[in-house]
C-alpha cells in the first residue's frame, strides 16, 4: 500500500472538489480522507495500491469541471484507513 498527502490549490473550494475526490477515491478503491482548509486549499490523505494512488493524483490535478487547479503538492502520508471520508474544514 502507498499513502500520500496532497495539498491542492487554486479554485478548489465551492466547486464540488471534495465530492469529486471522494467519488474518484471510491472508483479507484482508495481509502483516506479529504477536507477543505481555511487557507482556501483542499487537503487529502490517500491510500491504495501505487497504481491507484498515482491515478488519484492525476485526477487531483484535473478536478471537477468548475475547478481550476494551480498546484498539487504531494508528500509521503501516514496512517491506516479502512474507508474514505470527508472531514470538517481545518
Amino acid at each position: 500500500m502507498d499513502t500520500k498527502h496532497l495539498i491542492i490549490t487554486g479554485r478548489v473550494q465551492g466547486v464540488g472538489f471534495r465530492h469529486y475526490v471522494a467519488h474518484k477515491a471510491r472508483q479507484f478503491h482508495i481509502t483516506g480522507w479529504v477536507r477543505n482548509r481555511l487557507d482556501g486549499s483542499v487537503e487529502a490523505m490517500i491510500q491504495g495500491t501505487p497504481e491507484n494512488v498515482a491515478a488519484m493524483i492525476v485526477r487531483a490535478h484535473r478536478g471537477p469541471p468548475k475547478s481550476a487547479v494551480t498546484a498539487v503538492t504531494v508528500s509521503d502520508g501516514t496512517g491506516d484507513y479502512a474507508d474514505f471520508v470527508t472531514r470538517p474544514t481545518a
